[in-house]
Order: C-alpha cells, then structure tokens, then sequence
C-alpha cells in the first residue's frame, strides 16, 4: 500500500471511530520533523473533501490539586449522556519526568471513561518543559482531533498565576479552583483570573469550605477584574454530582470551529522556536502580515514548509 492510500485509510478508518487509526493520526500530527508538515497538509485535505466538521476545544486549567482530571472524566461522560450526536476526546497534558522527558501519566490514572465507550478518546502528552501549560504539540494534536469530534477537552498541566497559554488554543476555556486554595487576597494577585471565559469551584461536596471560596471569588472578581466579574462561575462535584450538568451545558455551548483562525499565532511561535527572533525578523520581511504570509503558502503547514526552504536558503553555506 502506497504511503497516499494508508494516509486515506486511516482518515477513513478515523472519521468511522476506529480508536487506533485516531491515535496514529494524532502521531503523524505530533511529528515536528520538516516533512511530517506535507503528511499534515495532505491529511486534512482528506478531511475537507469528506465534509468533516469543526469541532469546539474547551480548555481546563488551574493548579495542581484542584481536581481538573475528575472533573474532566465527569464532564466528558455527562456530555455524552445529554446528546447521542456528541464524540468528546481529551487530551491531557502531563508533567514530564527529570529523567526520561516522557509524561508522567498521572491524568490517565485519574480521568475515568467507561472502557467500552466508542464516544470517548482520550490522549496523554508530555510537557516537555514547555511553559504555559500545554504541550508543543498540543496544538497539532487539537487540529485533527476537531475533525473527529464535536468536542476537544484540553486539560492543562497544573499552572500558576501566569501560565496562559490555554486561551491561546481553546474556543472558551475555564479556571478550576479548590476550595482552600486561596483566600480572595490570593484571588486578586492571580494575573490568570481575568484570561478564563468561566470559574469553576469544584470539590464542592466539601461544603462550608467550597460556599466560602465560591463568594469569595465572587467578590474579589468585582474588586480586582471588573472585566471578569459577569463571567460564570460554577461551584461542582464530581463526586455527588452537583453542577456537572451545567458546567456540561456550558462546555456544549462553546463556538466551535475557531481554530484555525489562531494560525498565524500558533506559525509564530514556531518560528520563534524553531528559528529564534532572527527568524520572526525574517517573517516581518517575507509578508505584511502573518494571516498575509500564511495565505501566500495555502495555510499553516505550507507556510512551514515555504519558510524553511527559505532559512535553508539563506543559511551561511
């Protein structure tokens, strides 16, 4: 079999649920070597001319111990129950290990799917170091992912104050926290508050504790982001089983289909890493604009492939 007809069965063996087909998929698009962006190209072209959809990405973040990966198992199941029409997959993003560099798998550990439910994927990815907690090729794993489903659940690494790199990649993206996890003097100090487009509190069977850290969110919203202060927030348990369905309805609701539209973002960072600051001069020179550049090369993975040809060409020989 041709390397064009293996590509065109794995996209149809994909759009027809078939779970390892997804993950080899998801492989071809986390492979950051130059030509992997070709296979990309050709990969979602096959998507297009099969009438693929465009999924949403919520995003889930907050900081370590809060709950995000309960929360997610609870979400991602209850989504399914509300609408038959619903395929919900998770990509969590792990610690990686000092030693290996690999993900820690804890988030594998801890979100919960029903083993036999064709309706749920679920996808693991080291940090790798990388800072704003996401993956470097998280954003590559989110771009077939919502062709396959209605719904893309990015669940953060944890994060601290200023890590923000979710709202980069998500259509609405929402901050969990715990209860004891602050007092609304730490609330108002946390530069991430005014990035969510929803709060959640979750562990909220944990009663006193959870009301209290659920006003005082609320109050400090209005004191130090008047921004944020009309954005909901939703006190959960994935435990009893409160606030799920709405936090559900509330994911359910999220625009779909924005990401492309982030592109030109996403085609900076990589020249910034790939290539440095001497590489996003050389960027500022090629095209007016980024969008510009990028619909000079037929998109994202053309715009790659063109800009290297042109640093090859202009290395020192």
């Amino acid at each position: 079999m041709s390397e064009a007809s293996e590509l065109a069965a794995q996209v149809d063996a994909a759009l027809a649920g078939d779970k390892r087909a997804i993950a080899r998929l998801v492989t071809r698009f986390e492979d950051d070597r130059s030509e992997a962006a070709e296979v990309r190209r050709e990969a979602l072209a096959l998507f297009d001319a099969r009438g693929a959809g465009r999924g949403r990405i919520a995003g889930i973040t907050g900081a370590p111990g809060v709950g995000k990966s309960t929360l997610v198992g609870a979400v991602a199941t209850r989504l399914i129950a509300l609408d038959p029409a619903e395929r919900v997959a998770v990509v969590a993003v792990d610690p990686s290990s000092p030693l290996t560099g690999g993900a820690l798998l804890g988030d594998r550990t801890r979100v919960r799917f029903p083993p036999d439910e064709g309706r749920l994927y679920f996808r693991s990815q080291a940090s790798a170091t990388e800072l704003g907690g996401v993956a470097r090729a998280t954003h590559q794993a989110c771009r077939v992912l919502v062709r396959l489903f209605t719904t893309v659940i990015v669940e953060t690494v944890g994060v601290g104050q200023a890590e923000i790199e979710i709202v980069r990649l998500a259509d609405r993206t929402f901050l969990v926290l715990a209860p004891h996890g602050g007092d609304h003097v730490q609330f108002m100090k946390a530069g991430i508050m005014e990035v969510p487009d929803a709060f959640v509190v979750s562990k909220g069977d944990l009663g006193e504790a959870a009301a209290a850290t659920y006003h005082a969110l609320g109050a400090s919203l209005r004191l130090a982001a008047p921004a944020a202060a009309d954005r909901p927030v939703f006190r959960t348990s994935a435990r009893s089983g409160a606030g799920i369905d709405e936090l559900a309805a509330a994911v359910a609701a999220s625009p779909s289909g924005g990401l492309e539209a982030r592109a030109p973002y996403f085609f900076e960072r990589w020249v910034a890493t790939e290539y440095g600051k001497a590489g996003l001069r050389r960027l500022t020179s090629l095209a007016p604009t980024t969008a510009a550049y990028l619909d000079q090369h037929g998109g994202l993975d053309g715009a790659q492939q063109a800009f290297a040809a042109t640093s090859l060409a202009s290395a020192p020989q």
